[in-house]
Protein backbone atom coordinates (compact mmCIF):
# COMPACT_ATOMS: atom_id res chain seq x y z
CA UNK A 1 0.00 0.00 0.00
CA UNK A 2 1.22 3.88 -0.59
CA UNK A 3 2.44 6.08 1.89
CA UNK A 4 -0.52 7.86 0.97
CA UNK A 5 -4.00 7.29 -0.57
CA UNK A 6 -6.76 10.18 -1.78
CA UNK A 7 -10.43 9.82 -2.21
CA UNK A 8 -13.17 12.42 -2.91
CA UNK A 9 -16.51 11.96 -1.98
CA UNK A 10 -19.23 14.33 -3.03
CA UNK A 11 -22.56 15.61 -1.32
CA UNK A 12 -25.29 17.18 -3.15
CA UNK A 13 -28.27 18.94 -1.39
CA UNK A 14 -31.64 17.25 -2.11
CA UNK A 15 -33.61 19.56 -0.58
CA UNK A 16 -33.13 21.15 3.20
CA UNK A 17 -30.77 19.47 5.21
CA UNK A 18 -31.06 16.66 3.36
CA UNK A 19 -27.78 15.19 1.31
CA UNK A 20 -26.61 12.87 -1.30
CA UNK A 21 -23.56 11.16 -0.72
CA UNK A 22 -21.73 9.97 -3.81
CA UNK A 23 -18.55 7.78 -2.53
CA UNK A 24 -17.91 7.17 -6.41
CA UNK A 25 -17.67 3.98 -8.40
CA UNK A 26 -19.30 1.15 -7.03
CA UNK A 27 -20.40 1.78 -3.73
CA UNK A 28 -24.27 3.12 -3.55
CA UNK A 29 -25.13 6.34 -2.65
CA UNK A 30 -26.11 7.60 0.86
CA UNK A 31 -28.95 9.80 1.76
CA UNK A 32 -28.18 11.36 4.92
CA UNK A 33 -30.47 14.48 6.81
CA UNK A 34 -30.26 16.31 10.18
CA UNK A 35 -32.40 15.56 13.54
CA UNK A 36 -35.36 16.87 14.11
CA UNK A 37 -36.70 19.57 14.21
CA UNK A 38 -33.86 20.76 11.90
CA UNK A 39 -34.08 17.86 9.47
CA UNK A 40 -36.18 15.66 8.51
CA UNK A 41 -34.51 12.39 10.23
CA UNK A 42 -34.55 10.74 6.25
CA UNK A 43 -31.13 9.48 6.96
CA UNK A 44 -27.79 9.09 9.27
CA UNK A 45 -26.64 12.97 10.56
CA UNK A 46 -22.85 13.40 10.34
CA UNK A 47 -22.39 12.38 14.41
CA UNK A 48 -24.28 8.71 13.78
CA UNK A 49 -21.68 8.61 10.66
CA UNK A 50 -18.95 9.45 12.55
CA UNK A 51 -19.98 6.70 15.43
CA UNK A 52 -20.33 4.45 12.70
CA UNK A 53 -17.44 4.54 11.28
CA UNK A 54 -15.35 4.41 14.61
CA UNK A 55 -17.31 1.12 15.04
CA UNK A 56 -17.11 -0.50 11.94
CA UNK A 57 -13.18 0.86 11.51
CA UNK A 58 -12.73 -1.37 14.87
CA UNK A 59 -14.14 -4.36 14.21
CA UNK A 60 -12.87 -4.85 10.75
CA UNK A 61 -9.37 -4.22 12.79
CA UNK A 62 -10.53 -6.80 15.25
CA UNK A 63 -11.22 -9.13 12.60
CA UNK A 64 -8.14 -8.49 10.76
CA UNK A 65 -6.09 -9.26 13.85
CA UNK A 66 -8.44 -12.24 14.64
CA UNK A 67 -7.63 -13.71 11.31
CA UNK A 68 -4.40 -13.04 11.21
CA UNK A 69 -3.96 -15.91 13.74
CA UNK A 70 -6.12 -18.10 11.82
CA UNK A 71 -9.02 -17.37 14.23
CA UNK A 72 -12.56 -17.44 13.47
CA UNK A 73 -14.53 -15.02 15.72
CA UNK A 74 -17.71 -14.68 13.76
CA UNK A 75 -20.40 -13.81 13.79
CA UNK A 76 -18.70 -10.32 15.20
CA UNK A 77 -21.12 -7.49 15.94
CA UNK A 78 -20.44 -3.54 17.54
CA UNK A 79 -22.12 -1.14 19.39
CA UNK A 80 -21.09 2.70 19.58
CA UNK A 81 -22.79 5.01 22.43
CA UNK A 82 -22.14 8.39 21.42
CA UNK A 83 -22.69 11.11 23.66
CA UNK A 84 -23.07 14.83 22.44
CA UNK A 85 -22.96 17.44 25.13
CA UNK A 86 -22.61 21.50 24.94
CA UNK A 87 -19.11 22.71 25.22
CA UNK A 88 -18.09 25.67 27.46
CA UNK A 89 -18.53 28.30 24.29
CA UNK A 90 -22.48 26.77 24.39
CA UNK A 91 -22.22 24.57 20.73
CA UNK A 92 -23.08 20.71 20.95
CA UNK A 93 -19.91 18.80 20.59
CA UNK A 94 -19.33 15.18 20.77
CA UNK A 95 -18.03 14.21 23.72
CA UNK A 96 -17.05 10.71 23.78
CA UNK A 97 -17.54 7.29 22.16
CA UNK A 98 -18.01 4.10 23.72
CA UNK A 99 -17.52 0.82 21.84
CA UNK A 100 -18.74 -2.51 22.23
CA UNK A 101 -17.61 -5.11 20.63
CA UNK A 102 -18.73 -8.41 21.01
CA UNK A 103 -17.27 -12.14 19.50
CA UNK A 104 -19.12 -14.75 18.43
CA UNK A 105 -16.86 -17.35 20.11
CA UNK A 106 -15.72 -17.83 23.86
CA UNK A 107 -11.98 -16.62 24.76
CA UNK A 108 -11.05 -20.34 25.15
CA UNK A 109 -11.41 -20.59 21.45
CA UNK A 110 -9.33 -17.50 19.99
CA UNK A 111 -5.25 -17.93 19.74
CA UNK A 112 -2.72 -15.29 20.44
CA UNK A 113 -5.64 -13.59 22.36
CA UNK A 114 -3.24 -11.28 24.80
CA UNK A 115 -1.47 -9.94 21.64
CA UNK A 116 -4.59 -9.64 19.48
CA UNK A 117 -6.19 -7.22 22.57
CA UNK A 118 -2.92 -5.68 22.49
CA UNK A 119 -2.85 -4.26 18.81
CA UNK A 120 -5.78 -4.85 17.62
CA UNK A 121 -6.84 -0.52 17.80
CA UNK A 122 -3.26 0.28 16.33
CA UNK A 123 -4.51 -0.68 13.11
CA UNK A 124 -7.93 1.21 13.05
CA UNK A 125 -7.11 4.46 10.87
CA UNK A 126 -10.62 6.47 11.97
CA UNK A 127 -10.37 5.47 15.70
CA UNK A 128 -6.68 6.43 16.43
CA UNK A 129 -7.38 9.59 13.99
CA UNK A 130 -10.66 10.27 16.02
CA UNK A 131 -8.97 10.12 19.00
CA UNK A 132 -6.84 13.22 19.20
CA UNK A 133 -10.32 15.24 20.11
CA UNK A 134 -12.75 12.71 21.04
CA UNK A 135 -12.14 10.17 23.90
CA UNK A 136 -12.90 6.78 23.00
CA UNK A 137 -13.22 3.63 25.24
CA UNK A 138 -13.87 0.05 23.95
CA UNK A 139 -14.63 -2.78 25.10
CA UNK A 140 -14.43 -6.52 23.91
CA UNK A 141 -16.27 -9.10 25.22
CA UNK A 142 -16.59 -12.99 24.38
CA UNK A 143 -19.62 -15.03 23.42
CA UNK A 144 -19.91 -15.68 26.95
CA UNK A 145 -20.08 -11.85 27.54
CA UNK A 146 -16.44 -12.35 29.25
CA UNK A 147 -14.38 -8.88 29.20
CA UNK A 148 -11.67 -9.56 26.99
CA UNK A 149 -9.87 -6.24 27.78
Amino acid sequence: MDDQQKFTINLTQQNDYRFVVDFGGAVPDLLTDETSPLGGDSGPNPARLLGAAVANCLAASLLFSMRKFKNKPEPLSAAVTVTIKRNEQGRFRIANMEVELDLGVPQEQIVQLERIMAQFEEFCIVTQSVRSGVPVKVSVFDSVKQRLN
